[in-house]
């Protein structure tokens, strides 16, 4: 498929601004490839982690319903 790699502590690059720039568009296409409909699927997939947005946390456990207080199926179907 495709793939960036963040060398530094797993959250940045240590290439240039137009390299990453053209490896985070290859992921794009990559993903619409695989069926995503989101625009931005990384960006969103950022905001799951963060304990101020409700309902859904990606955690390093797997997916947590907040509401229900137990962790969700986190399998892809086709």
């Amino acid at each position: 498929l495709s793939h960036a790699a963040l060398p530094i502590a797993g959250l940045m690059s240590d290439k240039t601004a137009d390299e990453i720039a053209a490896e985070i568009e290859s992921l794009k296409v990559a993903c619409r490839d695989c069926g995503v409909m989101l625009n931005e699927p990384f960006i969103q997939m950022a905001f799951l982690s963060l304990p101020v947005i409700p309902t859904l946390k990606l955690t390093s456990l797997g997916l947590y319903d907040v509401n229900k207080f137990i962790f969700t199926h986190s399998e892809l179907t086709a």
